[in-house]
């Protein structure tokens, strides 16, 4: 699932009990945060359990499902072999009834966060009436803990030579639950015949959940500034052609811009950083989310990995990289986690500026407005002319527990300063 990955959420399984699955064949789908993935089976075999249900969170490393080898012993999956009594005396057959009724009410054997439960265990004590209570004592010599036929087979033997016991009846409390304070709950919306009811999705709820999060989470303060962007406008047109047929890559603002916070983002360390608590997280690597809108309206941010060791060439190629692949839903879970700073660019829809959502556990957010075609003041050694410039709004969102205006003003104006000292000879 990759390093940063931690838990992920099972939307749906591919095969049902008793289903033979092959080596590499999808087994179930699940998602992380707001990628979707298929989870592909090791190993040949027949799927014998599945311990958790649609919907469920599981975090990386718990297993999710039991899968049968050739060569593992067919018992897991068999049915306990009936068993014959010999009745000689009315005593004996009282033992062996109770016995069997003590088979009978045993409760079925399930696998819990502590401990884990192979198919055949089960079988073994719902064969030999082993209640629940009673198999968690049974120690365990297999991997975590886990208890083996080897186990079972000689913790028989020891319990065959005690005397069987009925069980204590279990006596039934009855208890009053206490009065809950009614929580206050939002007066519905009322919709008309003619609206229309939209059921959001997946992907939109995390959203949401994640916004809403957190604003509750972060002190949210902006600084807007102005950037003249005329030289990269022109440089760009200049060698776009050419990076076109050299590279076989479209050489769009976004890498441009991105090179610019990275190197904003080492001079300014302070604005790479997590609150944990009352403790500040110093990330040592510059991993810059890059939103991105998809075609059904929802928005996801690609991580550019150490984007502070990239060239233009390697900023561009990462940046369109990730831009198709989320496009065309083929994210890897790896590809959203672990970013440090997040860029958004909500000029592409037209407007000059915003007041962006810090993505946490981030501390700022930069969004970059529509380049706009602009008479402006230009300032030369013979006076001040007015003249057509090519600008652009950036607007900075940070967390004022720790940000303060000071940093996340300097923060935003190195950005700028980055863009207007741009080398219109520089090569590509």
């Amino acid at each position: 699932m990759g390093e940063s990955v931690a838990e992920a959420t099972i939307t749906s399984w591919l095969k049902e009990v008793g289903e033979t699955i092959e080596a590499d064949e999808a087994v179930l789908e699940i998602a992380t945060d707001k990628v979707d993935s298929e989870v592909p089976s090791e190993v040949d075999g027949v799927l014998v359990e599945m311990l958790f249900n649609v919907d469920d969170v599981v975090q990386v490393g718990q297993t999710i499902a039991v899968i049968e080898t050739e060569g593992e012993g067919n018992t897991a999956t068999e049915a306990p072999k009936e068993e014959t009594v010999a009745v000689e005396t009315p005593a004996v057959a009282e033992v062996a009834q109770t016995v069997v009724a003590a088979k009978e009410i045993t409760a079925p054997i399930s696998s819990n966060g502590d401990r884990f439960y192979s198919p055949l265990v089960k079988n073994m004590a719902k064969a030999e009436g082993i209640a629940q209570a009673e198999l968690d004592t049974v120690p365990g010599t297999g991997k975590d803990g886990r208890v083996t036929k080897a186990d079972m087979q000689s913790y028989l033997k020891t319990r065959g030579s005690q005397p069987v016991q009925a069980a204590a009846p279990v006596a039934k409390t009855i208890s009053t639950p206490a009065k809950a304070t009614p929580k206050k709950e939002a007066a519905p919306v009322v919709a008309s015949g003619d609206d229309e009811i939209i059921e959001m999705t997946r992907m939109g709820k995390l959203i949401a959940h994640h916004m809403v999060e957190s604003v509750q989470t972060s002190a949210h303060v902006q600084s807007f500034i102005e950037a003249d962007v005329t030289n990269i406008w022109n440089w760009r047109k200049k060698v776009k052609s050419d990076f076109m047929k050299r590279e076989g890559e479209n050489l769009t603002f976004t890498p441009i811009f991105m090179e610019a916070v990275a190197k904003a983002l080492r001079d300014y360390p302070m604005m790479n950083i997590s609150l944990q608590g009352d403790t500040i997280i110093k990330k040592k690597n510059i991993n810059l989310g890059m939103a991105a809108a998809l075609p059904d309206g929802n928005l996801i941010v690609p991580v550019i990995k150490n984007a502070d060791q990239l060239n233009l060439v390697g900023m561009t190629k990462a940046v369109n990289d990730l831009a198709g692949r989320a496009r065309d839903n083929k994210l890897k879970p790896d590809d959203i986690q672990g970013g440090t700073y997040t860029v958004t660019n909500v000029g592409t829809f037209g407007s000059i500026m915003g007041t962006p959502i810090i993505n946490q556990p981030q501390v700022g957010i930069l969004a970059l407005g529509a380049i706009r075609k602009v008479p402006a003041v230009i300032e030369t050694p013979d006076g001040d002319f007015i003249g057509i410039r090519y600008k652009m709004f950036m607007s900075h969102s940070y967390d004022h527990r720790v940000v303060n205006g000071a940093l996340g003003g300097q923060f935003v104006k190195a950005v700028k300063d980055y863009l207007e000292a741009w080398d219109s000879n520089r090569e590509i």
